[in-house]
């Protein structure tokens, strides 16, 4: 090849597929759709296999809604979340395109917020012959009637397709009764997963009770316990996930449905089941010890009794929520943290907890405690550094994430000692710990009487590529003393940089940070999700920075931040290109500019919120942001 001046060319040679799509591989999904925009090699890379497994589209039903389900027929597999469907025409096409054009790819289905008559849905399902998680919560309309699935045509072709259903969602139906319910998942004959979360269910009075088998008839007004246990006693070979939050379950009724013979559960979820006593969950536990998951949040009869039973019945629990069962104490925490396959553990909301028993359950044998990965203590209020600083020594190496928010107690000690022992942490929440301030983050320690002023620690900067100081009580955990703790005072921490993992973070109401310690410490390329709300002291400096260092953010939430203001936004803006949601409440020197510039930056821009944003009209401001705002995917604005 020779250019006009008659010198040769030498092609580029292409790079193999394979090669692209490797190269793809290191990317996310929002970059790799702005990848495959290069040229045509490269979209057909970010077309691989090994990016579309697990797909879930979400849209609002519209007629432009049309022409992308025509689009996804061309995927092997996909998921769709439509939302807003009624019962009008256009709505009854887009199902119906939905069933021509995906009817044998489509494995997910949900309809939330949608209001759709039982003729739409029918002719849609007979065609979701691959179909493996159907979601209705919420969708009264087809069951207000009582007349869903009533004909057995219907029926034999819902059956027919939905014959490989795993998962039922039927979660906050006001109008589930024993006759649609029976109708519904006589359907479905391999449920693995079922959802009742909510619904009204007769667990107390059956006007049946005691009648002859014949003469019991189902009820068309409610769903009772009977059908309930029914449905599990046939699908028990199966069925392994069980979600019955919100519901009135009694503890006569949690025993009626554990106690089915040859029911294994993995999962259970009775969040919000305020009926529940300490000998529901004993029973529970008695008869279902292969619990993996229990969810028993917000149960407020329940107290360390029933720790103390999960400690002892369920050896193969990996996640527990006991958030919000405000009359749980210390008393059996340190059995349960024994338990050596738990991973997560939720105990926020539980004000008696002060986690000295569950430093106590860490320091036994090595392979016979939990090894967490997830700890949450938001609004324990009684812990204090001293149990934070024996928490990341002891799960340093397994920890992910950790929520200490509302913990007012925490001061700057248990930041050092996070940013020390704790560096593969990818979520940190520190909101509403007001005694933070600059030193922590920076991983300084201050000499009261000292002259020269604060000193740096040997390891401020620190990016991973030193080691922490190693502590002489750290080649084996032990109890943590008093002595330990100002020990530790004298010794050189890490700064909150060290933390070079982290995906999400959360540093909101915590007065005292300032300028000062943001510029220098938010510096992580990975950074998803941001909070800084509520901080009075920074300034356009911090948002700036962060801005730069961490253009990864999808997530910024600077509510209530009077520093902030249009210069700031003009600063940051045009580092912020994948930013999805943008909080901006109350920041009372934001005007009409910061919408010009953000519109013209971060085109991936979803939510924004100006809410109390004085100098922003309440219209929205000039013309020219109204009608950008109405474009073909506008942000929504609070």
């Amino acid at each position: 090849m020779e250019d006009c001046n008659g010198e040769d060319i030498i092609a580029t040679p292409e790079l193999p597929l394979e090669i692209i799509v490797y190269i793809q591989s290191f990317l996310h999904a929002s970059d790799r759709k702005d990848a495959s925009l290069v040229c045509r090699s490269w979209y057909y890379a970010s077309q691989d296999f090994h990016f579309q497994k697990n797909l879930t589209f979400s849209f609002p039903a519209s007629a432009s809604s049309l022409e992308l389900i025509k689009g996804l027929g061309r995927k092997s597999r996909c998921s769709l979340i439509i939302k807003q469907l009624d019962g009008f025409s256009m709505s009854r096409s887009l199902l119906l395109e939905v069933g021509l054009c995906l009817g044998s790819k489509l494995e997910s289905l949900a309809l939330p917020g949608s209001s759709i008559t039982e003729a739409s849905l029918l002719s849609l399902l007979p065609r979701l012959t691959s179909l493996r998680r159907l979601d209705l919560r919420g969708l009264d309309s087809l069951f207000m009637s009582g007349a869903f699935l009533s004909r057995e045509e219907h029926r034999h072709q819902v059956r027919s397709a939905l014959s490989g259903l795993e998962e039922l969602d039927l979660s906050d139906l006001r109008y589930l009764s024993d006759l649609t319910f029976n109708r519904l998942t006589s359907c479905t004959p391999g449920l693995r997963r079922l959802s009742l979360a909510g619904c009204h269910i007769a667990f107390e009075f059956d006007p049946y009770r005691g009648c002859p088998a014949g003469a019991v008839k189902d009820s068309s007004a409610l769903l009772s316990l009977r059908n309930l246990k029914r449905l599990v006693t046939e699908q028990r070979w199966t069925l392994v996930a069980l979600d019955l939050s919100r519901t009135s379950i009694t503890p006569d009724s949690l025993r009626t449905v554990a106690q089915v013979q040859d029911l294994v559960l993995e999962e259970l979820r009775l969040h919000g089941c305020k009926e529940l006593t300490d000998y529901s969950i004993e029973v529970l536990v008695k008869h279902q010890p292969s619990l993996q998951r229990l969810d028993i949040s917000a149960c407020t009869e329940l107290t360390s009794r029933s720790v103390e039973a999960v400690a002892q019945g369920l050896k193969a629990l990996t996640q527990l929520s006991l958030s919000r069962d405000w009359r749980i104490t210390e008393k059996g925490l340190a059995e349960l943290l024994s338990v050596s396959s738990l991973r997560s553990l939720d105990l926020s909301e539980c004000l008696h907890v002060s986690g000295t028993e569950i430093v106590k359950g860490l320091t036994g044998c090595t392979t016979a405690r939990a090894q967490l990965d997830t700890l949450s203590l938001k609004s324990c209020t009684y812990i204090r550094d001293f149990a934070v600083f024996s928490l990341t020594q002891l799960l340093g190496n397994t920890l992910r994430e950790l929520d200490l928010t509302l913990c007012v107690n925490v001061t700057d000690l248990s930041v050092r000692a996070i940013a020390t022992y704790l560096q593969g942490l990818v979520v940190l929440r520190l909101g509403l710990c007001k005694e933070i301030t600059d030193w922590g983050l920076l991983g300084w320690w201050k000499q009261p009487n000292a002259d020269k002023g604060p000193r740096f620690t040997r390891t401020f900067g620190n990016m991973g590529f030193f080691k922490p100081p190693r502590l002489p009580f750290e080649e084996k955990p032990k109890l943590v003393t008093q002595n330990d703790l100002q020990q530790f005072k004298q010794q050189a921490g890490a700064s909150l940089l060290a933390l070079n993992r982290l995906q999400e973070l959360d540093l909101s109401a915590c007065p005292k940070l300032t300028d000062s310690s943001i510029t220098q410490v938010l510096r992580y390329p990975d950074l998803r999700r941001l909070s800084l709300s509520m901080l009075p002291e920074i300034t356009d400096a911090s948002l700036a920075s962060v801005a730069w260092h961490c253009r990864s953010l999808t997530s910024l939430a600077l509510s209530h931040c009077p520093g902030i203001s249009d210069r700031g936004v003009a600063q940051a803006a045009p580092y912020l290109h994948r930013l999805q949601h943008l909080y901006l409440s109350g920041c009372s020197n934001i005007t009409d500019r910061s919408l010009f510039l953000l519109l013209q930056n971060c085109d991936r821009l979803q939510t924004l919120d100006i809410s109390r944003c004085k100098n922003i009209p309440n219209n929205g401001g000039p013309p020219s942001i109204q009608a950008a705002l109405l474009g073909e995917c506008p942000p929504q604005i609070h």
